[in-house]
């Protein structure tokens, strides 16, 4: 399963209706009518309709300020550090995991907030030792932390190009270079989306829906009263409960990660195995598994968290998916019975692993002759399905949200008229040593009532983040040059001008919308005809583009995390620093005790190289041989051409929509259909079914049939599945999965095949 959420990853704004949304204290007539679905149906009542983003803000979140509160505290610099740690070197275990899974922010934060009462409650109050324990941990504490270890908790992709160096191009960088690689590539972001907090973070249009669950549990959780304990005593049951129980599908009965009936009623069979198996990593579509791991279940995204109308377009497209995937793959649709059904690598035409050395020079650079003697490389036909379904998925996002989002489109941008950037221009400046950032308060009636409640503290004057992004810009420029990286300085300032603009549009898109856009294939692309002939120069270009884009809205979340919670905006910028500092080192030591894994096909249900594999092979496909792959007339013209024909893709449901809207066909989000269409081009797929129940289970019945319980419980339920689970995922890998030396399988036996899949499937080279 590749990325759940990624182009939806919890919410989805409706089609503009006027004043049409129904009162929130109704949760029933609200599910009923099918409109919005946020994560606001945790709060039980307010008073009036909630008819705009402002009425969101000040409703769901209660704008109410104490500027006595600290965050300044040893608590809460030891409670992030602690867990920035952790949660780094925990990202960086899930890069090599079989699917892409996330660190929860709900996890780190209800972590971080019993760590913090613990420190309240035990710790001596003693005069001398007063700064270990000022009083109650407060809420400015809790999102102090969190910001910070969730700055850390994202695996940097500078650390996919030092992987990829080191796996496939035999280069080890020193400390020194891939220090300064991390910092630059982390940090460029963090500059480019500070300058643009005014447009992008300030006005209420920018809600950023995806933090609404956190920040209505940190309000609930420093209410007091009998109603925190309760949500607390849920919360450590499941945690606990569920951290004993990942011990067994992770180590001692592995065939819980997919218990397949036809795979154990015919264990030989290489179709079953295909559709069938899923509890090993590019097994198969695993149709109909069942799976007890909830470290795959929740996967990218906890399904107790998505809305039941982006859950129904993601069944759709993963419907679909398994239709497309089988069709191609049995009608030798790009010759694909030649190689793996699941597979990221490059491969000859003959089936074996594509052995790129043979084709560059000694400046990694693709040689003419060379590749003449090798031939072209092929790819997996369900890994260009996935590239397909991807690039028309970005393309109908664009038509879609013309046609059915059009008012919401022209009301979110009403902030971006000459007025208000002249108004920005106007109050910018250049002259930090005269900016004690305090600010004025303004009539602005589109500014978020929570910002101007920070009035009352300093903000973090633009000069830190402009700073930041100059030494940013100064050391990156002399990485690529001292890396060896191939992009010449022109390509690079390109790449930060790409992801500027990248950041202004889809930024505004994230913060209004939630939805999480995947640019980097034509990212890549780009850079593919940029720099012909140069896949270290694709890597380069896509990490300091593509890269950018994801840390400048990581930054502005986090942002609007500390303004809901009322953090004062220095705080929340040195959390931030602090946090993204924290560059994991883990990758060498799982790099040389499970390279073999890593450079498999299958690899395991515990390691696999699937991200790198994929970043190297579409370095290698669009930096070094994109003409002779992707142009007209070549093997995989249709790959850039999705761009074009994902534009009229939402177009017949539209149409449809307007002749019979008794079909609910407003209730589709077709990027998402189409997204999903290659979703299962990767990964432990076993997990799906189980994945699709819990979110069924949570989001129709549990929120229409109990509406209250839901509000109460279903939020920390999720966050005490997802911290119970990774931290166990954290002691097993260190204990018995190998992650710094050598890994101890449960010994083998009917529950663990350690000799193959575990669901008994035929296991295929």
């Amino acid at each position: 399963m590749a990325h759940p959420g990624s182009i939806v990853d919890v919410l989805e704004q409706p089609p503009h209706r006027g004043h049409e949304t129904p009162s929130i204290s109704d949760e029933k007539s609200y599910q009923e009518k099918h409109d919005v679905e946020t994560a606001t149906a945790e709060v039980e009542s307010t008073e009036g309709i909630l008819q705009d983003e402002r009425d969101i803000a000040t409703h769901v979140i209660s704008v109410l300020d104490d500027p006595s509160l600290n965050p300044w505290t040893f608590r809460a610099f030891f409670i992030g550090i602690g867990l920035s740690a952790f949660g780094g070197v925990l990202a960086e275990i899930y890069y090599f995991k079989p699917q892409t899974v996330l660190v929860s922010l709900m996890f780190l934060a209800v972590v971080s907030y019993v760590l913090g009462i613990f420190m309240e409650t035990f710790i001596p109050r003693l005069p001398y030792l007063r700064w270990l324990n000022p009083g109650p941990f407060n809420k400015k504490e809790n999102a102090f932390a969190v910001i910070m270890a969730s700055a850390a908790a994202n695996s940097a992709l500078g650390t996919e190009v030092l992987a990829v160096q080191r796996l496939y191009y035999n280069i080890t960088p020193n400390a020194g270079a891939s220090i300064f690689l991390l910092f630059s590539s982390q940090l460029l972001g963090y500059g480019i989306g500070g300058l643009m907090r005014p447009v992008l973070l300030y006005p209420s249009k920018m809600l950023y829906p995806l933090v609404l669950p956190l920040l209505s549990m940190f309000d609930a959780l420093f209410e007091g009263g009998q109603e925190a304990r309760r949500k607390l005593k849920m919360f450590y049951y499941v945690f606990g409960a569920i951290a004993i129980w990942e011990i067994f599908p992770e180590w001692i009965f592995p065939l819980l990660t997919g218990f397949s009936v036809f795979c154990l009623a015919n264990p030989n069979s290489s179709a079953f195995s295909r559709v069938f198996g899923g509890s090993n990593g590019n097994e198969g579509l695993g149709l109909l598994s069942i799976c007890f791991d909830w470290q795959y279940i929740s996967g990218g995204v906890n399904p107790f968290t998505i809305p039941l109308k982006a859950q129904l377009s993601n069944f759709i497209g993963y419907i679909l998916c398994m239709v497309v995937f089988v069709a191609v793959f049995y009608n030798n649709i790009w010759q694909a019975e030649n190689f793996p059904f699941l597979s990221q690598l490059l491969f000859y035409q003959n089936g074996t692993l594509y052995n790129q050395t043979l084709i560059l020079n000694s400046n990694f650079e693709v040689d003419p002759v060379l590749l003449a003697e090798q031939g072209l490389p092929w790819y997996a036909s369900t890994w260009v399905v996935n590239l397909l379904a991807t690039n028309m998925a970005l393309g109908s996002t664009f038509t879609h949200l013309l046609l059915w989002n059009l008012n919401d489109l022209r009301a979110a941008w009403g902030w971006a008229n000459p007025q208000a950037v002249n108004e920005w221009w106007r109050t910018f400046s250049w002259k930090f040593w005269k900016n004690d950032g305090m600010r004025n308060r303004t009539e602005n009636k589109e500014l978020d009532p929570h910002y101007l409640e920070m009035l009352k503290y300093p903000d973090a004057p633009n000069s830190w983040y402009f700073v930041t992004f100059v030494l940013s810009l100064v050391v990156a420029l002399v990485v690529i040059y001292k890396t060896n990286s191939t992009l010449p300085w022109w390509g690079f300032l390109i790449a930060i001008m790409l992801a500027t603009l990248s950041i202004l549009f889809f930024g505004a898109l994230y913060a209004i919308t939630g939805l999480g856009f995947i640019i980097q294939p034509f990212v890549q692309m780009i850079g593919g005809f940029l720099h012909p002939g140069k896949p270290m120069a694709n890597m380069y270009f896509v990490l300091y583009s593509y890269n950018t884009v994801t840390q400048a809205q990581l930054l502005l979340r986090d942002l609007k995390i500390a303004q809901y919670a009322k953090l004062p905006p220095r705080a929340a910028f040195t959390a931030q620093i602090i946090g993204t500092s924290h560059w994991s080192v883990l990758m060498n030591s799982i790099i040389d005790n499970q390279r073999e894994i890593l450079l498999s096909v299958q690899g395991t249900n515990i390691w696999s190289g699937q991200q790198p594999q994929q970043y190297n092979s579409q370095a290698i496909a669009w930096g070094g041989l994109g003409h002779e792959l992707f142009s007209a007339g070549q093997r995989y013209q249709w790959v850039p051409w999705a761009y074009l024909i994902g534009l009229f893709v939402p177009i017949p449901f539209w149409v449809a929509h307007r002749f019979w809207p008794k079909l609910r066909l407003d209730y589709l989000y077709t990027p998402v259909i189409v997204y999903f269409i290659g979703w299962l081009c990767v990964g432990i797929n076993s997990s799906i079914l189980s994945y699709f129940a819990v979110g069924f289970l949570s989001q129709w019945w549990l929120r229409t049939r109990y509406p209250r319980w839901f509000a109460r419980y279903n939020y920390i339920i999720g966050a005490g599945l997802d911290g119970g689970t990774q931290v166990m995922v954290f002691l097993l890998s260190f204990a018995v999965q190998g992650a710094a030396g050598t890994s101890h399988l449960f010994p083998s036996w009917w529950g663990a095949n350690q000799g193959g899949n575990y669901d008994r499937c035929a296991y295929l080279t």
